[in-house]
């Protein structure tokens, strides 16, 4: 498994760092644009799965949001330790288990939503992961994949009762 060596960085603005280009390329040239990364900022921690985005000016940036700061509890000029992994996951992300278990037991969603691109499958796990009950992914999880089997494409309406 690819990985990279802790490195230090710093936000390059409110919401992106930029990785330093020898760590960027090892990762690209193997086409991995889609890593798992650790993230720690004295004593905490964090885990998630980003990608990497090359700019036209040949630096390669990836996003760290606003929650992922607050995580971590680091501000603006606060430097940061990052590790990157290749990311070994089907959908670039990790797929809830309400979501999985919905999609498993309905054949016909689970062939629709197989048939999407990468990044439409991993909006939808998105969308179903920022819900906290158990009960609640899995309703929402019901509610989406019968609105995926009348067709409904837009995302906006992908939880909308019809």
């Amino acid at each position: 498994m690819l990985k990279s060596e802790p490195f230090e960085v710093t936000l390059a603005n409110k919401q992106s760092i930029i990785l330093p280009e020898a760590i960027a390329h090892l990762f690209l040239k193997n086409n991995h644009k889609r890593v798992k990364v650790v993230a720690t900022f004295k004593e905490q921690s964090i885990n998630y799965h980003g990608a990497l985005i090359p700019k036209k000016n040949g630096l390669c940036v990836m996003y760290f949001s606003n929650e992922k700061q607050k995580a971590l509890g680091i501000f603006m000029n606060d430097y940061f330790e990052i590790q990157l992994f290749e990311d070994q996951s089907k959908y670039g992300v990790d797929m809830p288990e309400e979501l999985d278990a919905v999609l498993m037991s309905d054949h016909e969603a689970y062939t629709i939503f197989e048939a999407l691109t990468p990044g439409r499958q991993r909006s939808i796990i998105y969308t179903i992961k920022r819900y906290k009950s158990t009960q609640t992914k899995v309703d929402k999880a019901i509610l989406l994949t019968e609105n995926l089997k009348r067709g409904v494409t837009d995302p906006k309406l992908w939880l909308k009762q019809f």
